[in-house]
């Protein structure tokens, strides 16, 4: 039951904000939180139910060592120690168990398979947080909720799936204020807003690429160059609009039960350098690396080469954090060497250099060789992250090796119209009609080959525009607002019919 599914739109999400707001108007606060926990559980248990079993047991593991440091100060460090290992090992075993065992198989001659281990939904994100929750008990940073508060914390099924990795003083002071139990019409409508945008980015545009990229780097052995920038291309937007997608739902959901989670996307392909990019993309994940590993490895107070390793080693653990594989592994190195190539300060960016009173954080230079325009570096941080996701979307490192070998050694262009021919959709099928009742016998590569282009160019020109938080705070609610998102959420519903989960579902 995603938030792109008739069952949450039709059922689930009217009967959640229906009950929960006329509890808080009768004062009925705990049954509220008694409810919306519940509700989130059952959000989960549409998963599957072991998958919950593993979520409740995470739970009541984590809250009995906060309580354990509670009443036993002694035990402190002792029950952190604790609390790590256990979210670390639960998260080795479902998601990285298969991954090592293959490693240990391929140097031992030995079969280890551990195949049929399914991975809980979310468990990355739920277990960072408890971890993180852990972690500032044991250094006084959090005090000891009550069970109920901590539960509602952790399921809260907006950020449960998916993210963000909120920390608990985030959400539980929410949670706690009385005010914002009052129903508040105007970030209810942002909230609905928000939502809207996020479901015309999923299901209309990141859904509708995802046709030809999966057949891109199925087949990318018989790419041609053409083919291998356009799939790269399209495969770089859609993972930009499914999980802004995703935040732009799961803000829009907490927005109308009064919350805001934090942010966790501000507009990454604006950024200038690789380092801003991981300041705007999944933000709270990189907040969580830098709180706890960043830092504690000593950041970049210990000398010039023991902040390149800290950072590689980040950016290394956040790679794996996405996916137990190589490709994963490779991605993530290939984003830490990028960012200590920004911090050797070989190439500046102009307009940062010129109105920055502290410059950024140099390793090597006081100030860089070359300085290039704002909108050139724009154009190149982008390029290098679009080559980067050629890793993280292969199936392997042999399909990875591949895909460059396409691109870089020219062939002809001989595949572009069969990977297009995956975009035969509803929105295009009269223009296909129209060719063929013209007579065009190439009419509808013709028309695949111009919605692709289309789609490129859309969602280019969305990356470019404000982002969801910025449009729905300029918002003017009236009757052409009212319209437009009638028209997307429309389009957007009666599109659900091939629906499909959200790419960081996986992780």
């Amino acid at each position: 039951m995603g938030f792109n599914s008739f069952t949450f739109i039709l059922i689930f999400l009217p009967i959640l904000l229906i009950v929960w707001h006329l509890l808080n108007k009768a004062g009925q606060f705990a049954l509220a939180d008694i409810f919306l926990t519940g509700m989130s559980l059952y959000y989960y248990y549409s998963f599957g139910l072991s998958f919950m079993a593993i979520l409740l047991v995470s739970i009541a593991v984590n809250y009995a060592l906060s309580f354990l440091m509670e009443k036993k100060k002694n035990l402190v460090r002792t029950a952190r120690i604790l609390g790590v290992i256990f979210n670390l090992s639960l998260l080795f075993y479902f998601k990285y168990l298969g991954f090592f065992g293959d490693i240990i198989s391929s140097l031992t001659s030995k079969s280890f398979s551990f195949k049929d281990i399914l991975m809980p939904i979310g468990i990355s994100f739920f277990t960072f947080g408890q971890i993180s929750f852990i972690a500032d008990r044991a250094r006084g940073d959090a005090p000891h909720y009550r069970f109920l508060d901590y539960c509602l914390y952790t399921v809260y099924f907006p950020k449960l799936i998916q993210g963000p990795i909120a920390f608990h003083r985030e959400m539980i002071n929410q949670f706690r204020e009385k005010s914002l139990r009052r129903f508040d019409t105007d970030m209810f409508a942002r909230g609905v807003m928000s939502f809207i945008i996020g479901l015309g980015k999923k299901v209309l545009l990141a859904d509708t690429l995802a046709k030809p990229v999966d057949y891109g780097f199925h087949y990318t052995y018989y790419l041609d160059t053409l083919t291998v920038i356009a799939v790269m291309l399209a495969y770089t937007f859609q993972i930009y609009l499914d999980f802004s997608g995703y935040c732009d739902m799961a803000g829009g959901v907490s927005m109308m039960l009064g919350y805001r989670l934090p942010d966790n996307f501000n507009s990454p392909y604006k950024a200038a350098n690789v380092k801003e990019l991981w300041q705007r993309w999944h933000m709270t994940l990189s907040r969580f690396f830098i709180r706890y590993v960043y830092i504690p490895l000593g950041g970049s107070r210990k000398g010039k080469v023991r902040t390149v390793i800290n950072v590689l080693i980040v950016f290394v653990l956040s790679g794996l954090w996405h996916g137990a594989g190589w490709t994963y592994m490779a991605w993530g190195l290939m984003q830490g060497l990028l960012v200590v190539w920004d911090d050797l300060g070989i190439i500046g960016v102009k307009e940062i250099w010129e109105t920055s009173e502290k410059k950024p954080g140099l390793l090597v230079r006081k100030e860089p060789l070359i300085l290039i325009p704002r909108a050139l570096s724009n154009i190149l941080t982008f390029l290098m992250f679009v080559a980067s996701l050629v890793f993280f979307r292969s199936q392997d490192m042999t399909y990875a090796f591949m895909m460059f070998r396409r691109l870089f050694v020219f062939t002809f262009p001989g595949f572009f119209y069969r990977t297009a021919s995956q975009l035969e959709i509803s929105e295009n099928y009269v223009l296909r009609q129209l060719f063929s009742r013209i007579g065009f016998s190439d009419g509808d590569n013709i028309v695949y080959v111009f919605t692709l282009i289309l789609l490129l160019v859309i969602s280019g020109f969305i990356m470019t525009r404000k982002n969801t938080r910025q449009i729905i705070e300029e918002a003017v609610f009236n009757m052409r607002t009212a319209l437009w998102l009638g028209i997307v959420f429309v389009w957007s519903f009666i599109s659900l019919s091939d629906v499909s989960t959200f790419i960081y579902f996986q992780y």
